[in-house]
């Protein structure tokens, strides 16, 4: 099943890109003009960044944005990174505007395929080059794709899930599957890779498989709509794979209404600071922890090498099934998260102690050696 959307090369896979001249050198959203630059003189070539939103995760402006600008601060490199703020429209005015000022590379986390094969296909024409950011665009053009493994990250929800109603000695629990959302590839993946390990349950009886939703733009509060609706539909639940924290915890809300909160195992995604303490509350079973500075680090290097006109480095392929093409790309490994290592999301520097050891989840902090 895996084949049929993600191949990886085990040789490294190289496009050199013909990078348009340098346009404006003007920075009108925030963007650097390379001010501590370690090199001492400017790259002529100018990132546009477009990241998605700032509803379906808090990374977009919390970690994503911050940790790209400061690449590119220190390559001493013009950019100029917006969030479309959930608006497709307002997504592809920010590339027009991005590529009449002059932006060399362009490099976009699409709200759903369509809309963004639009912006990949004018910025080609431009001669524009392009990285999908963390979402593929099926059928577009992106000469790039930086993101993880997200099939690996729907196993790892899978297996969480598994792991965490073993441990409970759950019998034969009805697992309700709240999805991401339809238009993101991703959701797709990550889907594909979960559904991975959770079919041979329900095919040898050892799982019922009970209500399966996706949630419209990964909508949290959608999302508990749709698992009230779940829960009112299918009262016993047992497990929910719930495709990312946000979708979580929408799901703990309803639970917690009904005062079932960490009596049902329910999985995450993204290591949010709230998902988190969940986990040490035990009340959320797993999240997936996505080193999104990984991410960041390694897609502003491949942005800034294109910006200076050079070759980008993308050693593995992912397949794209609507543009029957092999778009060279960077894919990292996603990291489980549980209990017992919790701590490992701080020592990493995503999450402070000081966020996440607050109030009533000091004491949890100290007994998960959190310190």
């Amino acid at each position: 099943m895996r084949a049929k959307f993600l191949k990886v090369a085990t040789a490294g896979a190289c496009l050199a890109l013909g990078i348009a001249a340098c346009g404006s050198s003007g920075d009108d959203n925030g963007g650097g003009a390379g001010a501590g630059a370690s090199g001492g003189s400017q790259v002529k070539g100018k990132i546009g960044v477009i990241l998605p939103d700032t509803k379906s995760s808090a990374r977009w402006a919390t970690a994503d944005e911050p940790l790209l600008k400061a690449a590119f601060q220190k390559a001493g490199v013009q950019y100029d990174i917006q969030n479309a703020q959930g608006d497709a429209t307002q997504m592809q005015t920010i590339a027009d505007q991005m590529i009449t000022n002059g932006v060399t590379v362009l490099m976009i986390t699409n709200l759903d395929s369509g809309s963004g094969k639009a912006i990949e296909t004018k910025a080609k024409a431009q001669g524009v080059a392009t990285i999908d950011y963390d979402r593929l665009t099926l059928g577009g053009s992106a000469q790039y794709y930086v993101s993880f493994d997200n099939v690996a990250v729907g196993k790892l929800q899978g297996e969480g899930l598994v792991k965490c109603l073993t441990d409970a000695s759950a019998q034969k629990p009805i697992i309700a599957e709240l999805n991401g959302s339809p238009t993101d590839n991703n959701a797709t993946l990550f889907k594909q890779g979960y559904d991975s390990v959770l079919k041979p349950k329900y095919d040898d009886g050892s799982f019922v498989k009970g209500p399966d939703q996706s949630v419209p733009e990964w909508d949290n509060q959608k999302g508990g709509t749709i698992f009230e609706q779940m829960l009112t539909q299918e009262p016993k639940i047992g497990g929910v794979l719930a495709a990312n924290d946000g979708l979580g915890q929408a799901a703990l809300a309803i639970l917690a209404k009904n005062g079932l909160n960490g009596k049902v195992p329910v999985t995450g995604q993204d290591a949010t600071t709230s998902a988190l303490q969940n986990i040490l509350a035990g009340d959320q079973c797993m999240t997936v922890y996505k080193a999104v500075k990984k991410e960041a680090d390694a897609a502003s290097a491949l942005a800034i090498s294109l910006a200076k006109g050079e070759k980008g480095d993308a050693p593995q392929t992912i397949h794209d099934p609507e543009g029957n093409r092999d778009v060279p790309s960077v894919l990292l490994q996603p990291v489980a998260i549980y209990k017992d290592n919790v701590k490992d999301v701080v020592t990493d520097g995503y999450v402070t102690k000081a966020d996440l050891c607050t109030g009533k989840f000091t004491a949890l902090c100290a007994q998960a050696g959190i310190s």
